[in-house]
Formats: structure tokens, C-alpha cells, sequence
């Protein structure tokens, strides 16, 4: 299979997108025979939204989809009851079936946003509560549990790191079985030969693989693609606020913008070619330019996948005429804030429109001089602040917020 021209494995390996595989010939083979082959990628709703984690694995998706291979969808609905304990230090907040219902809906909207879901070769969408739901507990045992060591499971990176933390429990031991049966089911029934996920979530798609070369003596594979980290290593797609997430409702278009345009210089590069559509050629000329203009580029590139055009040229707009000396704009981050006093502490107002997570972390930011109102510095945790008409809010040298006041 080819796309824009290139053999689909050299294309995604030329974007940075293939991490690891459990056999990399033979998935190069796979990606790029004209037969196409059935692949899928899970996603859990434990959240009403995907974050920007989620990105490169569902572009890879777009891709494998465009050369041609037969792409599914697993919404987790039955995996979403447990959570996942990779990268965890505790357990995840457990979430009620209609908390989880409502969240498969959205996801699956959502998704429809990056993958084509009618049409020519659409994906093909599967939530894993329909073949677990009536799965009893003494069967799912006898079928699955079987075929897995604990030793070895314990041995996982996942494993290792929740037990060093206080343990891992029966429940989320149970993960892994259930992801690996995922895989066993859409073998079975679509002939799927290739999971693809991002690279935290190996050691369960490798157990899919073990899962269906004991029971049925084939080999499947899987590809996974890399973390977004940035230049030091570290996950990116965090804010003060929690993960960057793909809705408008969860995270504004302007701060999704602002965070991109906010990264560290050498991160810039990779982030054109996980997720903007211009060729490498290209993306050389863009980097060979001005680096503020390279990010400018990619900053937008990303917005304008994620929300579309329109809302990505606003909140470009936006930051131009914030930044231009006016520190103000009609389209700018707004926060309606009604209260009956004729002022409000500023300490507390900080809080109140989530400049700041907590009032001591308020407070530490007033006292080093991160906050002006009005173009004003603050300094004084104590400050009350008139609380008519309205005010602009000024954190770091970035964040700007526009207060309205109301009774």
C-alpha cells in the first residue's frame, strides 16, 4: 500500500510515527502489501473527551485508513469499568455504567472528527462491553485466564511501578486479560492481525498477541506509535489545569492554541510531522525560517485539525491582538464572575477563574510578582480588587483572562 507516493511503512517512519512492533519486518510487509490487512486501536472512556495523547495514534489511524487496510474502533466500554494502571501511581476513579455510557457516546463522535467513518473503507466502530457484558466470571477464567502467568505479568512495567507504590489490585490486574481478549475477539470475528497504540500501552497489546498464538498457533502483530514527549522527556499535553483535551467544551480553542505556541522550540519540528498535512520537504523549509514562524505554523496546523479552520484562524487573531501591546481582545478568554460584594480578594478571584489551582498557590504567585490586573502588578496577596465592570488579568507574560463582573 502507498500514500502521497511513498510506501505506507516508509511514510509513517519518515513522520515519526512507528515506535516498536513485535516483529517490524513483518508489519512493514503488512502495511506495505496490496492486500489490506484488518488493524485496530482502543481507546477507554474514562473521560467525556480524548487529550492529545490520543493524536498520534488516531492520525496513524487516518493514514493506514487512506492507504487502503480495514480499520476498527474499540471504545472500551467494558475495560473503561476497570482503568487502566499503566503510568498510574493509584488506582483510577471508579466511574458508574451510565457515566461510562454517556462518555462512549461522545468518544464516538469525537472520533469521527479524525477517521472516516462512511463512505469508501469506513472505520469500523466495536465497544467491548458487547461481547464482555455476558461473559461470566468462572468462563472468562477458564477461556482466558488460563493462557497468562502471573509472574510475568507482575514483571510489567505497569505492574512494577503500582506495587512499588502500595499494590496493584485484583481489579486492575484484570485489565490486561480483558484488552488481551479485545484482540482475541476482533481476530475471530474481523480477522484482525494488527493492533496499533501508543507505546505505554505495550506490555497489554503484547499479551494480545501471546493470547492468540497459544490458543490458535497464529502470529499477530502489533505497532505502536511514540509518547508525546517533549525535548526533556517528559509527557506533553499537560497543563496546570489537567490534560489537553480534544473538545472546545473541555479546553478552549485559544488556550489550546496558546499551549502549542508556548512549547520549547525544539519540540516544533516533531509536531509538524505527527500532525500538520505539509509534506517534509516542506516542513524543511518551514524550519530552515524563522523559528517563531515555524511555531506560529504548527500551532495552527494542530488547532486547525483538532477544531477546524475557522475557530484556529480566531484563535490566531486572538493571540495576535493580545500580544500586539494591547494586551486585549474582543475574542480573548472571558470568565463571567458574579458575586454580591463590591470587591473580591484577589487571591480568591485567581482561583475563582482558574489562573490558579489553590489560594496558597495564588498567593505564591502574587507575592513573586506573576499577576497584574489591568496592566498593574500585584503584589500583595491582600489586594481586594473592585468587583464592577470589568478587568484584565494578567499571569506569567502569556495567560491573559478578561473578568466581567456581575450581581
Amino acid at each position: 500500500m502507498k500514500i502521497h507516493g511513498q510506501n505506507l511503512f516508509d511514510f509513517l517512519k519518515d513522520r515519526g510515527l512507528i515506535y516498536q512492533s513485535t516483529n517490524m519486518s513483518e508489519v512493514e510487509k503488512m502495511l506495505n502489501s496490496n492486500k489490506p490487512c484488518t488493524f485496530y486501536i482502543g481507546f477507554d472512556p474514562t473521560a467525556s473527551a480524548l487529550h492529545i495523547g490520543h493524536l498520534c495514534s488516531l492520525r496513524t489511524f487516518k493514514y493506514l485508513q487512506e492507504a487502503g487496510h480495514r480499520g476498527i474502533l474499540l471504545i472500551g466500554g467494558a475495560t473503561g469499568h476497570i482503568g487502566d494502571p499503566t503510568g498510574r501511581r493509584d488506582m483510577r476513579k471508579m466511574l458508574t455504567s451510565n457515566e461510562i455510557e454517556a462518555n462512549v457516546k461522545k468518544i464516538k463522535e469525537l472520533v469521527k472528527q479524525f477517521v472516516k467513518t462512511d463512505g469508501d473503507n469506513p472505520a469500523i466502530i466495536v465497544n467491548n462491553n458487547d461481547w464482555m457484558k455476558n461473559f461470566s466470571y468462572i468462563d472468562f477464567l477458564r477461556d482466558v485466564g488460563t493462557y497468562f502467568n502471573v509472574n510475568v505479568m507482575l514483571s510489567t512495567d505497569a505492574c512494577k511501578e503500582r506495587l512499588a507504590s502500595g499494590g496493584l489490585t485484583f481489579l486492575e490486574m484484570g485489565y490486561s486479560l480483558i484488552q488481551a481478549h479485545d484482540f482475541e475477539q476482533l481476530f475471530k470475528d474481523y480477522g484482525c492481525s494488527l493492533q496499533v497504540g501508543g507505546s505505554d500501552q505495550w506490555a497489554n497489546m503484547v499479551a494480545g498477541c501471546d493470547l492468540i498464538r497459544k490458543k490458535y498457533a497464529k502470529d499477530v502483530q502489533t505497532l505502536t506509535t511514540p509518547l508525546l514527549l517533549n525535548s526533556k522527556g517528559e509527557k506533553m499535553g499537560k497543563s496546570t489545569g489537567g490534560a489537553i483535551w480534544l473538545t472546545e467544551e473541555k479546553f478552549s480553542v485559544y488556550d489550546f492554541y496558546q499551549y502549542f505556541m508556548n512549547v520549547d522550540d525544539s519540540d516544533v519540528l516533531t509536531l509538524l510531522r505527527w500532525f500538520s498535512d505539509y509534506s517534509n520537504q516542506e516542513i524543511e523549509k518551514i524550519m530552515a525560517g524563522d523559528i517563531r514562524q515555524a511555531k506560529k505554523i504548527m500551532a495552527f496546523s494542530i488547532t486547525k485539525l483538532v477544531h477546524g479552520e475557522e475557530k484556529a484562524k480566531l484563535a490566531e487573531k486572538t493571540a495576535s491582538e493580545i500580544f500586539s501591546g494591547n494586551g486585549a481582545s474582543e475574542n480573548m478568554q472571558t470568565e463571567n464572575v458574579k458575586i454580591s460584594e463590591n470587591a473580591i480578594n484577589i487571591c480568591d478571584l485567581l482561583t475563582l477563574v482558574k489562573l490558579a489551582p489553590s489560594k496558597s498557590e495564588a498567593r505564591r504567585l502574587v507575592e513573586q510578582g506573576g499577576i497584574s490586573v489591568d496592566k498593574v502588578k500585584v503584589v500583595d496577596p491582600k489586594v481586594e480588587i473592585k468587583a464592577s465592570g470589568e478587568v484584565i488579568v494578567q499571569k506569567g507574560k502569556k495567560i491573559f483572562v478578561k473578568v466581567v463582573f456581575g450581581k
